[in-house]
């Protein structure tokens, strides 16, 4: 080792202590980042292929498939971090498991599954915002009780549309089931 004027020949404390943490880059904050970072290019296009008109089955399908997921996992790992009570993940997920016997039945009689409505989607972009800000409001300070009592009004109104929207779908079921029995001519193929 070499020693600078006016050095004592000692290494820094830290450098004597190890690597630094922050000096880090395989951690799971880090591939978040670069899973959110790739995925932007992924965003753009497909908002650009929802402008050019470009709609599919499968995308018909696959939309509402991925909007359940993100919130379930959501909501479960929430639970779990104990940001959300039980209960909330118990509402939710009976609304799901009720349109699943609804979809169940729906599709035993030859229908498609039904349009998403736009109080769904509604409630869907409520929860989307309101489960950050569940996460943010569980951090001290002033930001945080204002991110928690934003979430939770959010959380509450999206929770409120979402059931809301169950019911919209319940009518609309019975409606086609109903109509699909007095006239066994007019069931889909």
């Amino acid at each position: 080792m070499t020693v600078q004027p006016g050095g004592t020949g000692r290494l820094p404390e830290r450098a004597a202590a190890g690597p630094d943490p922050q000096a880090r880059v395989l951690t799971i904050p880090n591939a978040l980042s670069v899973a959110r970072l790739a995925g932007l290019p992924v965003f753009l296009w497909l908002a650009l292929a929802r402008a050019l008109n470009q709609q599919s089955r499968l995308g018909q399908l696959l939309d509402p498939a991925a909007d359940r997921l993100y919130i379930v996992a959501t909501i479960i790992a929430l639970a779990i971090r104990a940001i959300i009570p039980w209960w909330l993940v118990g509402l939710l997920a009976a609304r799901e498991l009720l349109l699943g016997v609804v979809l169940a039945r729906l599709r035993s009689r030859g229908y498609e599954p039904l349009q998403v409505s736009f109080v769904g989607k509604a409630a869907t972009l409520c929860l989307y915002y309101a489960f950050p800000l569940l996460l943010l409001g569980a951090h001290a300070g002033t930001f945080g009780q204002i991110a928690r009592i934003v979430g939770w009004a959010m959380a509450i109104w999206g929770t409120a549309l979402y059931w809301c929207a169950a019911g919209l779908y319940l009518v609309q079921s019975r409606g086609l089931l109903a109509a699909g029995e007095s006239d066994p001519g007019d069931c889909p193929p």
